[in-house]
């Protein structure tokens, strides 16, 4: 069934302002207008960023919903596609960021916004811990846009654990993967939006 509703995700210290959820949003916006689109300004608590997302998402037709997200965004999609039984397209995901983002406790600064922080708190490095998947169950639901570049996960972890899903696997690259535009086309194929 084709995708009616689509949720983007943001990635650590990222917002709804990121060059890839604005380019996203914009694309949808022209090519795909009858799609309802959701980019949600996520919290550092995990759970109760994920509470917020599922209470967003409520009524939305589990069917023809798709989630995008990033880095740690990506994370959050496989747990939620996981969890409601939908598409899910991943950018660079973190796949143990419990492990990844324990030396980062503390307070940050949103990249897009400085005058906006947030602290990472030990409890929500546990909650994202509670949250790892073993596996997924339905490789089909997954498209990942995997950089070998990435200057902060291993590419290898994330085709590792997406195994069997569509991967796209790019030579080089980058963490924000500063491509992105090139690589619109196949995700929207994948995603076949209404």
């Amino acid at each position: 069934m084709r995708t009616t509703h689509l949720l983007y995700l943001h990635g650590f210290l990222s917002s709804p302002a990121s060059a890839k959820a604005r380019l996203t949003a914009d694309v949808v916006a022209r090519r795909h207008p009858g799609v309802t689109w959701l980019c949600p300004q996520l919290v550092a608590s995990p759970r109760q960023a994920m509470d917020a997302v599922l209470q967003s998402v409520a009524r939305w037709p589990a069917d023809t919903m798709a989630i995008m997200g990033s880095s740690l965004g990506g994370f959050y999609a496989a747990w939620l596609a996981e969890k409601l039984g939908c598409k899910a397209v991943l950018l660079n995901p973190a796949v143990r960021p419990a492990r990844d983002l324990r030396p980062h406790l503390g307070e940050h600064a949103l990249w897009h916004d400085s005058s906006q922080h947030f602290v990472l708190e030990p409890a929500h490095v546990d909650e994202m811990a509670t949250m790892e998947l073993d596996q997924i169950t339905r490789p089909e639901r997954y498209y990942a846009l995997i950089a070998k570049g990435d200057e902060l996960l291993d590419w290898r972890e994330m085709t590792a654990h997406f195994a069997g899903a569509a991967i796209k696997l790019l030579p080089a690259g980058d963490h924000g993967l500063s491509d992105y535009a090139e690589h619109l086309d196949a995700i929207f194929d994948f995603l076949d939006l209404v």
